[in-house]
């Protein structure tokens, strides 16, 4: 197992490892209903609604729920008859795990309380984004992400600009033997990247944009489109999620460098070391949950 490996077990379940290497049993746990028992040891109704799908209503968990924790309370008992509990790199995963989660309550805690936005927020937010309600449109895309030196990104260009559609593009790519990767979905506009999206909104069906990126460049065509607009109060319950979350993620941010400006950080000489893995690092943009789409009609 390698370190990249042992980073990437699920919160959850890490919780769980903790919770049952740390004690060892049933005796001085918190009083919970009993939801199973595994070779006497006891699953509690806690330790179930951790590993519960997030789509479950509160207190309820998904049909499988039960039987993965039944067989990881397994894995567990006997990962402890073979004393792995004590290893030193499982124990390096439960402290980052540690860390993590603590973190994150950290953080969860000082956002909470944190004010919502106002009627006239919310209207102002629906006036400055048309493209996303008013005049909201679903998008077929097709897009075709290509490798190439950044040199021949203008010859790219010129030949976008006179071909008839995507097909003429794939086919000069091919006989220059450029690698490409063709892609098509169909995108609502709160689906698109937000500082892009007025671009979008200004393209006709059967345009094609072309943009330079780091490993090449990417060109988009707009196949069809279709308006589906979002009257402001269908919007308002998004928007005002979009803006708790925006506000949450500004808050959080600022904690983290009023933390660090009121510490003393040390570094070894040879400067800060590489970037540390995702799974142990907790950033102030992972509390705000993308809002979800609205559904279609």
């Amino acid at each position: 197992m390698n370190s990249a490996e042992r980073c990437t077990f699920p919160v959850a379940f890490l919780a769980v490892l903790l919770n049952a290497c740390s004690n060892g049993g049933a005796e001085g746990r918190p009083a919970y209903e009993v939801v199973a028992k595994v070779n006497e040891q006891a699953i509690q109704a806690n330790e179930l609604n951790s590993v519960a799908a997030p789509v479950a209503p509160q207190g309820a968990a998904d049909e499988g729920a039960l039987e993965r924790l039944i067989d990881q309370e397994l894995m567990v008992q006997r990962a402890r008859e073979r004393r792995l509990d004590r290893d030193p790199r499982v124990l390096q995963s439960f402290e980052a795990a540690q860390r993590e989660i603590l973190a994150r309550a950290y953080l969860e805690q000082v956002t909470e309380q944190i004010r919502p936005p106002g009627a006239a927020e919310v209207a102002a937010f629906y006036a400055d984004h048309p493209e996303l309600f008013a005049r909201r449109r679903i998008y077929s895309l097709q897009e075709l992400e290509i490798r190439m030196p950044a040199e021949r990104f203008a010859e790219l260009e010129r030949r976008t600009a006179k071909a008839a559609g995507v097909h003429e593009v794939k086919d000069w790519l091919t006989r220059e033997g450029i690698e490409f990767r063709l892609t098509t979905a169909v995108k609502p506009a709160e689906q698109l990247p937000l500082e892009s999206l007025k671009g979008f909104a200004r393209m006709k069906d059967g345009q094609m944009v072309l943009s330079p990126t780091g490993s090449g460049a990417l060109l988009v065509h707009l196949v069809t489109s279709r308006k589906q607009p979002l009257d402001e109060a269908t919007a308002r319950p998004m928007i005002e999620r979009f803006l708790l979350n925006e506000r949450k993620t500004a808050l959080a941010k600022a904690e983290v460098e009023r933390l660090r400006g009121g510490a003393h950080i040390e570094y070894a000489p040879a400067g800060p070391p590489g970037a540390a893995s995702a799974a142990t690092q907790v950033s102030p943009a992972d509390l705000a949950e993308a809002p979800p789409a609205p559904e279609s009609r």
